[in-house]
């Protein structure tokens, strides 16, 4: 039979995604360098520095698990821009209430939780469009979000050198103003270019209405899915290894054995440069590759790698070249989890089930970093990296066992999307 050419592809939503995406990351970045900094000369206090990084911080959990209900409900176009609009309001109204009637440090909070509230449904709403946007791109999943990864790091890689430069330059005041605009343009730009016609499945009688009864409903479609339930349980326990290593591993090796922030600053900024080209590298042939061998040893040698080469005292030149080669790996990982959440989590509830999703992936993480910090006190820095990169090199092996994790292959209706050109009548 003759070959029937695809439909039209429309290649506008997928970039209107992937650049608001990195316009809003990028004015995130820029919040937290000056915000901090503003907070700090305006009080003199490392305590309300400190306050104000948490109560930014709880937001992300908090918004992520119960935004999800109200970003499936209004659509994920409007919410995605209603989140940006929102935000620069919010961080706007410091600069301009600081140069107007005064800005007491209650009024300060209020804005940036508020602001923080919305930044996490907003990109879980340009998330939820990934799978309709590539599909009018005529692009396979996992080159989509391999793109949205990648350019998810180079905003926050490229942001906060930016941002400092920027402080310094400008002043924590008008940075903030720089920030409110950025969301502005984010909100523009998914406007222009996401079409509101680009939509998921409408919403189904399983909603009923009712905000707890949809919330209750993203809960128990997760809990009723092995897979994923497999994948949450995985990424907890990594993020919780994760932080012990960031927050509290990372800097204390840096400052007593590297040489201080310059080392920390090199090896950070490293293993984030090798994550975005990992990025980017899974985006041209992740969709050819088999998902559980490259998940496993992505996560292999992403992650116990770089805690061995600290325990071990290499120098930095080695040290950088280990993080380089962990974050080229760990580039792979999160484009991996991405695709499979798109495939099985229904259109009408994406948004929910993601945020209870990230909900659950993060809880771990506070805890990592204070067990890593009385540790480290009590029996050192090097047993605790070498025992910590054991357990996480045994845990992220579990996917060859089985159960679960045999149903993380592509599904048969999805070969086709790996040359999308053409179909055959």
């Amino acid at each position: 039979m003759a070959a029937v050419s695809a439909a039209p592809r429309r290649r506008g939503p997928l970039a209107g995604l992937l650049i608001g995406h990195v316009i809003s990351l990028t004015g995130n970045m820029l919040t937290i360098i000056a915000l901090p900094l503003y907070v700090l000369a305006e009080t003199g206090s490392a305590a309300a520095t400190g306050i104000t990084g948490a109560v930014a911080t709880a937001p992300i959990v908090l918004g992520g698990a119960l935004g999800g209900v109200v970003v499936d409900r209004i659509g994920y176009r409007r919410a995605s821009i209603m989140a940006d609009l929102v935000s620069g309001v919010t961080i706007g109204a410091v600069p301009l209430l600081d140069a107007t009637v005064g800005l007491p440090f209650w009024a300060l909070l209020v804005l940036v939780f508020a602001s923080g509230l919305l930044d996490t449904p907003g990109q879980t709403a340009r998330n939820a469009l990934l799978p309709e946007a590539a599909t009018a791109a005529g692009v396979p999943l996992e080159r989509a979000i391999g793109w949205y990864e990648a350019t998810e790091r180079a905003a926050r890689l490229i942001g906060a050198p930016v941002a400092g430069l920027l402080v310094a330059a400008l002043g924590s005041l008008t940075v903030l103003a720089i920030d409110a605009a950025t969301f502005a343009v984010s909100a523009a730009v998914v406007a222009a270019l996401v079409s509101a016609s680009l939509r998921p499945a409408e919403r189904t009688a399983d909603d009923g209405g009712n905000y707890w009864h949809d919330f209750a409903a993203g809960v128990r479609f997760l809990l009723t899915e092995p897979l994923l339930r497999a994948l949450v349980l995985l990424v907890l326990v990594t993020n919780f290894f994760d932080a012990t290593k960031s927050n509290v591993l990372l800097p204390v090796v840096a400052q007593r054995e590297l040489g201080g922030a310059a080392a920390l600053g090199l090896l950070v900024g490293t293993m984030g440069g090798g994550a975005l080209v990992g990025s980017l590298a899974f985006s041209a042939i992740g969709h050819r590759l088999p998902r559980r061998a490259t998940f496993v040893t992505a996560f292999a040698v992403g992650g116990a790698p770089p805690f061995w080469s600290l325990a071990a005292g290499f120098p930095l030149p080695v040290q950088a070249a280990v993080f380089a080669i962990a974050g080229l790996a760990a580039g792979a990982i999160n484009p991996l989890i991405g695709a499979v959440k798109l495939e099985r989590v229904p259109a009408h509830m994406r948004a929910r089930v993601y945020g209870v999703i990230g909900a659950a992936a993060w809880a771990a993480i506070p805890l990592g970093a204070l067990s890593a910090g009385f540790a480290s006190d009590h029996v050192g820095t090097t047993a605790i990296l070498v025992t910590v990169g054991v357990g996480y090199f045994l845990v992220v092996l579990t996917p060859l066992l089985g159960g679960p994790w045999r149903t993380m292959g592509r599904p048969p209706s999805d070969q086709r999307q790996q040359d999308p050109a053409t179909v055959t009548a």
